[in-house]
């Protein structure tokens, strides 16, 4: 099965690609594509309602089944009016690139005492035609909770700034640096191949 994951981000399409590559999904992504693309105005309230705008969008516009998927990023120490939410890259009105994330999120952990415990929450949208659309913001696409801190490790992987900052909760390690750089996305990957999995094969019937 081929499934157009609408993203312009290769960093995601990759990770994604190793995520589904045991149910013999085939994942392109729209930088593939030599067609116009639609603007998106990201104006949902939460992860779950940015996923399906953005879906719904692209489906219109491309009619191939295809899903997206968008996160917020949620501070248990800081106030509502300085949570991320969904707009982890926009800060000020504009989109920061991956080294002024780092150098705003490690400022913004330097204030509040050198590390905050955050949580990403995840959602994804699936479309195969207008009769068969899927969604989920379930705990199980979460992320477990982690620390960013305000020191940033030297390494950096392009579309993932914040994986810089990234301490494991436990150790209190970066993640980077756990054996293996084993981080601890087994759960989340799990949750995303059961979504596709039990969805594919309903939408494809």
């Amino acid at each position: 099965m081929i499934l157009l994951y609408a993203t312009t981000n290769p960093a995601k399409l990759d990770s994604m690609r190793r995520v589904l590559d045991s149910l013999s999904i085939e994942l392109t992504g729209l930088c593939d594509l030599n067609l116009p693309l639609p603007d998106v105005a990201e104006t949902g309230k939460n992860p779950l309602e940015n996923a399906v705008l953005k879906a719904k969008i692209y489906y219109e516009a491309l009619h191939t089944p295809l899903f997206s998927c968008d996160s917020g990023l949620y501070f248990e120490e800081l106030p509502d009016e300085l949570q991320p939410g969904t707009h982890i890259r926009r800060v000020g009105g504009r989109s920061l690139t991956d080294e002024e994330m780092i150098s705003y999120y490690s400022d913004l952990a330097g204030k509040h005492g050198g590390t905050l415990t955050g949580r990403y929450k995840n959602a994804v949208c699936l479309i195969f035609d207008p009769d068969h659309i899927y969604s989920s913001m379930d705990e199980s696409i979460w992320t477990e909770p982690f620390l960013l801190t305000d020191t940033p490790h030297s390494k950096r992987v392009a579309g993932y700034p914040l994986d810089s900052l990234s301490l494991d909760c436990k150790t209190r390690k970066y993640y980077y640096d756990l054996p293996d750089q084993e981080e601890d996305s087994s759960t989340v990957d799990a949750g995303y191949r059961a979504f596709f999995e039990a969805h594919c094969r309903d939408g494809m019937r």
